[in-house]
């Protein structure tokens, strides 16, 4: 059955959301200070047996000057300039295996898939630790350092993502004029957060996204990884307001309205994990040029293929792939 909001009622539904009086200084000092530290982009060739697609290991430098991990998948023999992918993965991944995920560079683009501080163990692998103080949390990183938007989780995801666009801009067999984000759930959080914090991306994709609309998220949905933030207020009673004074600093209906690059959602009208309103929510404050599918009979799942088929003719279309 529908979980939320009717087709009708989506079509009409706004986020009560609102960004913080010092929402866009907060940001700004943020990537100004991430800027301080030379992106110093490491690139290592990966033997993978493949013939059509060349791999790097990729370390650069993200949060605080911390490294961060990423793969780099091109064409084989490629040297350039290509449209480029920056990818972001869902919540509990990584940047998975070195064979993995081959789609876009067998599409012809330069696929620069960031890894996930702190996360990398729940369904795929990771290689990049979160360097940040430890204190009372759920278990996850929804709750770590939510008392504060200056040592909440996502400020360090969040600069890393738009670090990833840095290193990617740094790559010789890279076109800066067609750089693209992209990724589903968390991942498509990130996308969001980065279009909303830069403006020179060529295009954006967020499948299903997370960390969107987060006053409607905590009202209707029991599902994880929100529900870490429901079980951290069980808890601490009296912290509720600070938490989502935090919260609004990351939420993605706030990023989407700064937005200016063409986008592609997708939402799923059984999705209890990122319900359809969130999702709304965020796609109606968009900024950009914008289009969403939709998929009436999914769940967290979306499209699956069906939304990567359509996010590679929206990309091959913006970035000017022949």
């Amino acid at each position: 059955m529908l979980t939320d909001l009717s087709p009708e009622q989506l079509a009409t539904y706004r986020s009560s959301q609102t960004a913080p009086a010092g929402f866009d200084s907060f940001w700004a000092e943020t990537l100004a200070e991430a800027a301080k530290h030379d992106i110093d982009v490491r690139l290592r060739g990966v033997t993978t047996h493949l013939k059509t697609i060349s791999t790097y290991d990729v370390t650069f430098r993200g949060f605080a000057g911390q490294d961060v991990r990423a793969w780099l998948r091109v064409p084989a023999g490629a040297t350039g300039p290509l449209p480029a992918v920056v990818q972001y993965v869902g919540y509990g991944g990584g940047r998975g295996h070195a064979l993995e995920n081959l789609l876009w560079a067998s599409a012809g683009f330069a696929h620069l898939q960031m890894d996930t501080r702190g996360q990398g163990s729940g369904w795929s692998l990771g290689a990049t630790p979160d360097e940040a103080p430890s204190q009372p949390q759920v278990p996850g990183v929804m709750t770590r350092g939510i008392l504060d938007p200056a040592t909440y989780y996502y400020r360090r995801m969040f600069t890393d993502a738009v670090r990833a666009v840095d290193a990617a801009r740094s790559l010789d067999v890279v076109d800066n004029s067609r750089i693209a984000v992209l990724g589903g759930s968390q991942g498509g959080g990130n996308a969001l957060a980065v279009a909303g914090l830069r403006d020179d991306l060529a295009a954006a994709v967020a499948f299903v996204p997370f960390l969107c609309d987060f006053p409607r998220a905590l009202q209707v949905t029991e599902s994880y990884p929100y529900k870490e933030i429901i079980d951290y207020l069980v808890v601490h009673r009296t912290e509720v307001e600070q938490v989502r004074g935090t919260l609004a600093y990351f939420d993605g209906v706030n990023f989407a309205s700064r937005a200016t690059a063409p986008a592609l959602f997708s939402a799923a009208l059984r999705d209890t994990t990122c319900p359809p309103s969130t999702v709304y929510g965020a796609f109606h404050e968009y900024g950009g040029d914008k289009e969403i599918a939709v998929w009436e009979f999914n769940a967290h799942e979306g499209g699956g293929i069906l939304d990567e088929e359509r996010a590679l003719g929206f990309l091959r279309s913006r970035l000017g792939v022949a």
